[in-house]
């Protein structure tokens, strides 16, 4: 037989078998990119459903200033959210765009079968496969490149989640999100700017720079935050594509009424963080009570706060005193001393050439370190760390915020007509880092602008704290 012949003979039954698998009504499945999910199935029968998945690798955003060469399902990652029914027919196409430098493929931890698809899907750039399965267990499942090597295709982004819905679907909820984890492995280390290559070398010693939520650092913050109002119910769909590092997912200021261990039928009630290991996932659910911010994080908590791991759920609406008062009074208490803190460690970027690279440098290392409490936005937290924004303290004498950085800072002071009485501890940056944040500040959130020099932080902090 030859080759041509061989091909046409392999088409013909191809087809047939997608022609005359089922009786099943056909349907096209609904993707959608992270944090969305496609609709409740609402559909009493099953369906012979058909997905369209590409791969492609692109240039995308890892932080601010540091790009990476993602290779992902649908373009993004996480890859397309895929939804379908206990018992139905999955017909699968996998492209792999030919402008890809390397074959990929897909094992969907749904499927019962060699590879879960693996060995059915392995693409070649420029080229589609296709395969089907039955969905024959309900539960939320990761799916997965499974080329080799298996764990840089994960590691560039190659991961996903596919929903089993039971057979008489999950209960109604207001809102669904698609929360995604994954470790990240660079040859720089976490914020150092340009395009950075994977370190195959940190990840098999499992060192990860970047721990985030959907892709990016910031991916859920911001402008990007989930939302919701208050009284409504919330499910998030939470995955952990890995590849090393099991997630400890936690959501600040709420309670999990239920989770669906695992994404599986076992359900817990009331629980404060669930694990998520690597491969892995979890459902979630819980009605929202009060308005603010509620924090998403991996507590594994040096991972939220300085490799990414943290994103946002804005809630609207009107405030429960009896549930959540807020804060009701304030007292000095220092049963310890007045000494203020030092933390020590390093941080290194490189040198500003312009006031626009100051400001550039100075807006990441504000993110690394200060936007935990002073936010994102200069905000400042009520009663707690006084806003930057539109801060009359800073803009009348742009020195005290060298002095708070280089010396620390306690006691009273009053920053746009509110009163604050805390403890800043004195940051270990270097002169130019000094001058790079301030300035950052400086020119930001309707400050009044203007440049901070490397000599008058030096100047301060010859002098004394006081």
């Amino acid at each position: 037989m030859g080759v041509k012949t061989l091909w046409i003979t392999l088409a013909i039954t191809a087809y047939s078998y997608l022609g005359t698998a089922s009786a099943l009504p056909v349907e096209d499945a609904v993707l959608t990119a992270p944090p969305h999910v496609p609709p409740a199935i609402s559909r009493d029968h099953n369906a012979r459903v058909v997905v369209h998945l590409e791969t492609i690798e692109k240039i995308g955003t890892m932080a601010d200033g540091v790009e990476y060469v993602y290779w992902s399902f649908g373009g993004t990652v996480p890859g397309s959210f895929i939804r379908v029914k206990e018992g139905d027919e999955i017909e699968f196409h996998l492209s792999n765009h030919p402008s890809s430098k390397m074959p990929h493929n897909i094992d969907l931890h749904a499927v019962t079968g060699p590879g879960g698809g693996a060995v059915s899907s392995f693409t070649a750039p420029g080229h589609t496969s296709t395969f089907a399965f039955q969905a024959l267990n309900p539960g939320l499942y990761v799916y997965h490149c499974a080329t080799a090597p298996v764990g840089m295709h994960i590691a560039n982004g190659m991961y996903g989640l596919i929903l089993v819905e039971p057979k008489d679907g999950l209960p109604k909820v207001d809102r669904e999100y698609y929360v995604m984890q994954g470790d990240f492995y660079t040859k720089g280390k976490y914020g150092e700017a340009g395009l950075q290559p994977f370190d195959m070398e940190k990840a098999i010693e499992e060192n990860a720079d970047y721990v985030v939520f959907n892709g990016a650092v910031g991916s859920l913050t911001g402008e990007n935050s989930l939302t919701a109002k208050v009284g409504e119910t919330i499910r998030l769909y939470v995955g952990n594509g890995g590849p090393n590092l099991v997630s400890s997912f936690h959501v600040i200021g709420e309670i999990f009424d239920t989770v669906y261990i695992e994404g599986g039928d076992a359900k817990n009630h009331n629980i404060q963080t669930t694990l998520v290991p690597a491969g892995g996932s979890a459902i979630v659910d819980f009605k929202v009570q009060v308005p603010g911010n509620l924090i998403m994080v991996d507590h594994s908590i040096f991972r939220a706060f300085n490799k990414g791991a943290l994103g946002m759920i804005n809630v609207k609406g009107e405030e429960d005193k009896v549930v959540y008062s807020g804060k009701i009074s304030d007292a000095i208490y220092q049963p310890e001393g007045s000494a203020i803190q030092t933390i020590e460690g390093e941080y290194q970027v490189a040198k500003a050439q312009s006031k626009e690279d100051k400001i550039t440098f100075g807006k990441r290392i504000y993110n690394a370190n200060c936007a935990a409490c002073h936010q994102p936005n200069g905000q400042g937290i009520a009663q707690a760390f006084p806003p930057l924004a539109k801060s009359d303290y800073f803009n009348e004498d742009p020195t005290r915020g060298i002095s708070a950085i280089v010396h620390g800072l306690e006691g009273p002071i009053k920053v746009n007509g509110e009163s604050f009485n805390s403890v800043m501890p004195a940051m270990q940056l270097d002169d130019d880092e000094l001058a790079n944040v301030l300035t950052f500040i400086l020119n930001s959130w309707d400050n009044k602008g203007g440049e901070i020099t490397v000599e008058q932080v030096q100047k301060v902090r010859k002098q004394k704290a006081h």
